[in-house]
């Protein structure tokens, strides 16, 4: 069986190595907005191109003499434009508003031989050579670095390195592979025979809500957004260059604001998922969220993709994944495990009330319980069996408000 776990590392560099890493990641997206570039054309998505040999071949030597990347890093960045391009082929297909990818955050891929890892240190190539930051390392024991990276069980497949400009650090998320087959050494991996999964829905009223009844309201939010948004209104009528000195220093503001705004409440969803002795946090997939959300504004989807990206490095650092599911019906269908009913009329508004059984509950609380339901029971299938269940599939529980929903028998173990 393939088993996959990813390590959250944050690394400790030098003014040097900052430096080299911040125009290493300059040059990587270069690579990877001339590619998108290449690869994508307006008329139709059948003129789009997804072979990566093709665009590799095409691309590679030119992007090698525009920059001073090692081979590696271009390869990856080449991969990482052409599989954003078929994911917009895909939703472009169905029908969905697409645009051509453009790649801003400073993430780089690593591979085994662009990133060698020691106990305590990684080796990065970058334009300026190999650099050696060390890690940074929590004091509680045992970690999931120690867990995954370090353990002979595990072996290194790949590393992304993030920078954080909220806080002005370098992460560098380490995925590993362990491999149990007829001839692999050891016992099979026993370690989560059982999930238990905390499904969250986005929204415009409440920009998250967790099945287990947590709210994490928009208002504060919409309001500083609805005030910077006025007093660069304010700023703009002046046209003045010290009015547009004020314009820019507001806009970094205003960005540093949102960004922590929005980790904060990351670091609460994490907290939720742990207290509630969470092994998976399930989001719906982002896609269509503004054909879903028509009256969702920019700073509102910006919110959604930010707090998915910050959940889903952070999560890893408690040993949590974090997962998709399609959304199609989620704010519908009722969560009750005894019915699941679904109908557009069981919806209006911000409040849920089942035509067929009439339960009543909040609306986003009633999404969120449903996306949990739906990753629990798209994985009862495709996990192996538990020790415990006494059936052929490991068991996968909703966390709910006030107990679990298990998602292999669908019967309720306690109170919705």
């Amino acid at each position: 069986m393939d088993v996959r776990r990813t390590s959250v590392v944050k690394l400790a560099v030098s003014d040097e190595q900052r430096d080299a890493l911040h125009r290493t990641a300059d040059q990587y997206l270069y690579c990877a907005n001339r590619t998108a570039d290449y690869c994508w054309s307006e008329a139709t998505y059948t003129e789009c191109k997804t072979n990566k040999r093709e665009v590799r071949d095409t691309l590679y030597s030119e992007l090698r003499e525009e920059t001073e990347l090692q081979a590696q890093l271009v390869q990856a960045a080449i991969r990482r434009a052409v599989e954003a391009i078929k994911g917009v082929v895909e939703r472009w297909k169905k029908g969905q508003r697409v645009s051509c990818p453009t790649f801003t955050a400073e993430t780089m891929d690593y591979d085994a031989r662009s990133a060698t890892i020691s106990r305590n240190r990684v080796s990065l190539a970058t334009v300026e050579g190999r650099v050696e930051p060390s890690f940074v390392l929590p004091a509680e024991s045992p970690t999931p670095y120690e867990r995954y990276v370090l353990s002979e069980d595990y072996e290194f497949r790949e590393s992304t390195l993030r920078y954080d400009e909220a806080t002005d650090e370098f992460y560098l998320n380490i995925s590993t592979r362990r491999t149990d087959g007829d001839d692999a050494e050891g016992p099979a991996d026993t370690e989560h025979p059982d999930q238990t999964v905390l499904g969250i829905d986005l929204g415009v009223n409440n920009l998250a809500v967790s099945s287990t009844g947590t709210f994490w309201q928009g208002d504060d939010y919409d309001h500083w957004c609805r005030e910077f948004e006025k007093r660069r209104g304010e700023m703009q009528q002046r046209g003045t260059q010290a009015a547009h000195n004020a314009l820019l220093r507001l806009g970094k503001r205003e960005e540093a604001w949102r960004t922590q705004y929005i980790h904060t409440i990351a670091n609460e969803l994490v907290s939720e998922a742990v207290e509630h002795d969470c092994d998976v946090i399930a989001f719906e997939e982002l896609s269509d969220i503004r054909e879903r959300l028509p009256h969702a504004k920019w700073h509102h989807v910006w919110a959604f993709r930010r707090l998915f990206e910050y959940v889903s490095y952070k999560a890893p650092e408690q040993d949590i994944s974090v997962e998709k599911v399609e959304p199609n019906h989620t704010s519908q269908r009722c969560s009750r495990t005894d019915c699941g009913f679904t109908h557009e009329d069981n919806r209006q508004g911000e409040q849920f009330e089942c035509q067929k059984c009439g339960y009543e509950v909040n609306a986003d609380y009633n999404a969120g319980k449903n996306i949990g339901v739906r990753y629990a029971r798209k994985r009862t299938h495709k996990l192996r069996s538990s020790p415990t269940s006494g059936g052929g599939d490991a068991l996968v529980d909703v966390r709910v408000n006030g107990g679990i929903v298990n998602g292999k028998s669908h019967q309720s173990i306690a109170g919705d």
